[in-house]
């Protein structure tokens, strides 16, 4: 968008999942064998995958705003990501914030991302949207983009499924209102051990 000939560019994003990935993830302790998802758990017992995609049109002018995104980081062990995840909150948080879309979907991801936001951002309104819709890996980052965007809109979170009371965490438990929310923060910490963020923001 850099480019002053583009208006618009279409991002999609998709999974079809196959066997191989099943096998893949359930040899790597990180696929559980039947529903839910259990986020921020502290047994960590594993994800769903799901299939889907999801699309997001960028244009020069609309009504919502990336207003910073982070390059990520990548890390060769699980017990990195929550320094990478650190160093992202850090970044996007020079701005208030009104809440975080979390990629937390029941695996090793969960702690990682549970220990940044308690240490950076404690307060701040928490969802993620995997208990719901599974993980749908290749489309899940644009789906919490497009989640966010509608939580602005709206106004609203809506509750985070399967959740565990006891959760260190400000999750939403039920339909939580959230009036003249204008920035939030979109959270993705992925399987491949890669790490990113955005802050996107509404006039």
């Amino acid at each position: 968008m850099a480019n002053e000939a583009l208006d618009y560019c279409l991002v999609v994003g998709t999974e079809e999942i196959d066997w191989l990935l099943c096998d893949a993830y359930r040899r790597w302790r990180l696929l559980r064998m039947a529903p839910p998802i259990e986020p921020f758990n502290k047994q960590n017992r594993g994800m769903i995958l799901s299939e889907g995609a999801g699309a997001i049109v960028l244009a020069r002018d609309g009504f919502a705003t990336i207003e910073r995104a982070h390059p990520g980081g990548h890390f060769r062990r699980r017990a990195e990501a929550e320094k990478i995840l650190k160093r992202i909150l850090c970044d996007l948080c020079q701005m208030e914030v009104d809440f975080v879309i979390s990629s937390a979907n029941g695996t090793f991801v969960d702690q990682a991302e549970s220990q940044a936001l308690q240490e950076i951002v404690p307060n701040a309104l928490v969802y993620t949207v995997k208990p719901a819709l599974g993980e749908g890996v290749g489309a899940a980052g644009l789906w919490q983009i497009i989640l966010a965007a509608q939580a602005l809109h709206s106004e609203e979170v809506p509750p985070v499924l399967h959740v565990d009371r006891s959760v260190r965490l400000r999750l939403s438990f039920s339909r939580t209102p959230i009036p003249s929310a204008r920035r939030a923060i979109v959270l993705s910490c992925g399987l491949n051990q890669q790490a990113t963020g955005l802050r996107l923001a509404i006039q």
